[in-house]
């Protein structure tokens, strides 16, 4: 099964374009996606997303909290735990 990372990415891939990088290209799990040229309207898609594919409900504001990849994946292993 892919990890929580893995899964993430994916769904970055799927449906979200970063400013300087393809799809299937190394993800900075640290870069901010706002800085990274990420449209709000794809944020709040991106997070619809993940609330589907790990059937959890982060709500809007704590979402808007987890800045970077990083601090989302950290956030729905800590879920999981």
């Amino acid at each position: 099964m892919a990890t929580t990372a893995e899964r993430i990415v994916k769904i970055i891939d799927d449906n979200i374009e970063i400013e300087g990088r393809s799809a299937g290209g190394a993800l900075d799990l640290d870069r901010n996606m706002a800085d990274a040229g990420v449209a709000s309207a794809d944020i709040v898609a991106f997070w619809r997303l993940v609330n589907e594919e790990f059937g959890v409900e982060i709500s809007r504001e704590q979402f808007a909290e987890l800045l970077t990849p990083r601090d989302l994946v950290e956030h729905l292993d800590g879920l999981a735990a």
